[in-house]
């Protein structure tokens, strides 16, 4: 063979052997989506049921893979503990992640006992707060790094978890004093966030309020940090009906976990724990292994749980109508644990109404961080087929018995400069509430039926409670929106009326205004038929006596008052306008700091126009004039 030959053949022989051997060791690069790579490095057993990178990686340091570790997991995690490859961080970080797999894995069977998956969930937020607070670097040292949220959002769950747990079994789990003793665990508590009855009664259900979703509210309020935010659901209060207000059933709580030991040693050797509840609309946040922490929370679910539950569309028309299981007095609800050193804002609804008239309202001023920290929403629910002087008297009697049961000194920052929000028949009541009668309405009755001597002290004897108020001296700002302070047109037509000779008084409610009806039937109206009490829907005519009479009532000198109404007759002058049920002429009021008219029907309260003015009015400073 020629030797050209040979030297070719030789030098195709060794580029042969080359690309062979460079193919085998070549790396390939391809491109991914951002939806690809932000799932490779953010997915992990919460999110995707499957083990994050991280925690892949990690296992390769150590010689093993996910199938091998998922197949003996106990082996798995010795070796992780033992290894002198890792940093703490990657040891304790995947420790945390391959629990809470066994956690899950065991709750999904179904078939472990409550006591050992209980364990599962401690151990993983063991790790999880062991990576967080006793390794070298400091949370906000990895404030930017992914795997500190993913080991934050283990802790949180597993103490979700674990709070869950304790409380469905706490039958099974036996207390020594105020101690629980469980699957070699010590579990301390500290529940003063969470307001317990005299008697101490537990609640009737612990909902992670992650696990509810609900229709009807625009935005759902959350603040990320540390902790499993909680709704807590408390046993209904014995004679609810008949009480002048009623705290939160269904209060917001935040569970947190802390490990005893103040060494990484310590923490991962103990079998003792407190377990926290912390109120988050009070806290911002906790202190927690030497660390200031944000703590987290879900500011909407306590009350989206509330108006889901409440049945008040049913019960408030029941309760226009006269029918039973309706309501004959005021009610104050509180949207969240009595605060003193928070302001409070009082919400009136309006006719055949109740408080799911606010569900947007209340929500939004609960999400805003800054009014949250500067205010508490009270929320009135009262009879609506009730006469506007009764409900004033009601009211007011209602809200002092709140304020003297929270606060008999009536000092705190909740019982003085309170804000009143009313809408429609609501801002109608919530003006008396801040206008001075004296005796101007009970002098023209006298002069308009020409009464006098023991008559007119009878008559003026029955009716002061309801005709003779002044101006309540708590309150310092007002609201009234889309009220007609001088009634409304709409109340005379055919349909309103046939409404009105439908809306009764419950007997109830009957003998509460016996000594205004026995003075009203005393009045000489020149009619073989005597004066009767009025209902609601009388009183929001703009022909009504009462509505006529007080309509010019000054307002106490100290409130601030703002008005928002609603325009559906764009095609009119402003001062002919209507929302369609309230003419602008009867919501303006001369002497209002601020007049906001929006493109709106008469439920303006829920347009988010409305409620950025809202928001706006309660941020300004009290030292304005």
């Amino acid at each position: 063979m020629p030797a050209t030959l040979m030297r070719r053949l030789r030098l195709g022989a060794l580029l042969c052997a080359a690309a062979l051997l460079s193919g085998c060791a070549a790396v390939t690069v391809s491109a991914i989506s951002p939806a690809d790579y932000l799932q490779q490095r953010r997915g992990d057993i919460l999110t995707t049921g499957k083990l994050s990178a991280s925690a892949s990686e990690v296992l390769r340091i150590i010689g093993s893979d996910i199938a091998a570790c998922e197949a003996n997991t106990g082996s798995c995690r010795a070796d992780l503990a033992r290894s002198e490859l890792l940093s703490d961080e990657q040891r304790l970080a995947t420790l945390s992640e391959l629990w809470l797999e066994s956690a899950l894995a065991e709750e999904k069977q179904g078939g472990h006992a409550s006591a050992e998956l209980l364990a599962a969930w401690l151990e993983s937020a063991r790790y999880a707060y062991a990576y967080l607070f006793y390794t070298t670097r400091t949370p906000g040292q990895r404030a930017f790094e992914e795997r500190q949220t993913q080991i934050r959002d283990y802790y949180n769950y597993a103490v979700q978890k674990a709070v869950g747990n304790l409380f469905r079994h706490r039958g099974e789990y036996r207390p020594d004093g105020h101690v629980i003793r469980v699957a070699g665990w010590q579990i301390d508590s500290e529940l003063s966030a969470l307001r317990l009855p005299d008697d101490g009664t537990l609640p009737e259900e612990l909902l992670p309020a992650t696990s509810l979703s609900f229709s009807g509210l625009r935005n759902v309020y959350r603040r990320d940090g540390f902790g499993a935010d909680l709704v807590a659901v408390m046993p209904k209060p014995a004679q609810a009906a008949d009480a002048a207000f009623q705290e939160t059933r269904f209060p917001v709580v935040t569970a947190l976990i802390r490990f005893d030991g103040n060494s990484l040693q310590e923490v991962l050797a103990t079998q003792q724990l407190l377990l926290m509840l912390v109120d988050p609309t009070r806290s911002e946040s906790t202190r927690m292994a030497g660390q200031e922490l944000p703590v987290a929370a879900n500011f909407t679910a306590g009350y989206g749980l509330w108006l889901a539950r409440s049945g008040f569309g049913v019960q408030a028309l029941r309760t226009l109508f006269g029918r039973a299981d309706g309501i004959s007095r005021p009610q104050v609800h509180l949207m969240q644990p009595y605060d003193p050193d928070k302001r409070t804002i009082v919400m009136l609804h309006g006719l055949a109404s109740s408080p799911e008239a606010w569900i947007n309202v209340a929500n939004e001023l609960m999400g805003d961080e800054q009014l949250r920290r500067r205010y508490q929403i009270w929320q009135v629910y009262y009879p609506s087929n009730a006469p506007l002087a009764a409900n004033n008297a009601a009211i007011r009697k209602a809200l002092d018995a709140t304020v003297a049961h929270f606060d008999p000194s009536a000092k705190a920052a909740a019982s003085n400069d309170l804000v009143l929000i009313g809408h429609s028949m609501g801002g109608v009541l919530a003006r008396l509430m801040v206008s001075d009668a004296s005796n101007t309405l009970l002098d023209a009755i006298t002069e308009e039926y020409n009464l006098k001597g023991k008559k007119a002290e009878k008559v003026r004897a029955g009716l002061t409670p309801y005709l003779n108020f002044t101006a309540m001296p708590q309150v310092n700002r007002a609201i009234f929106i889309a009220a007609p302070h001088r009634g409304t047109a709409f109340a005379n037509h055919k349909v309103a009326r046939w409404i009105a000779n439908l809306v009764t008084l419950p007997i109830t409610m009957l003998e509460q205004l016996s000594d205004a009806a026995g003075s009203l039937a005393q009045l000489d109206t020149g009619s073989s038929e005597p004066l009767r009490i009025p209902n609601s829907i009388d009183n929001l005519s703009d022909k009504d006596p009462f509505v006529r009479l007080v309509a010019d009532l000054p307002i106490s000198p100290k409130v601030r008052y703002h008005s928002i109404m609603g325009n559906d007759t764009p095609e009119l002058p402003l001062a002919e306008s209507s929302d369609g049920v309230v003419p602008y002429a009867s919501a303006h009021l001369d002497g209002a700091l601020s007049e906001k008219v929006i493109p709106s029907w008469h439920s303006v309260q829920e347009s988010p126009q409305a409620i950025l003015e809202i928001r706006r009015i309660l941020r300004l400073p009290d030292s304005l004039p």
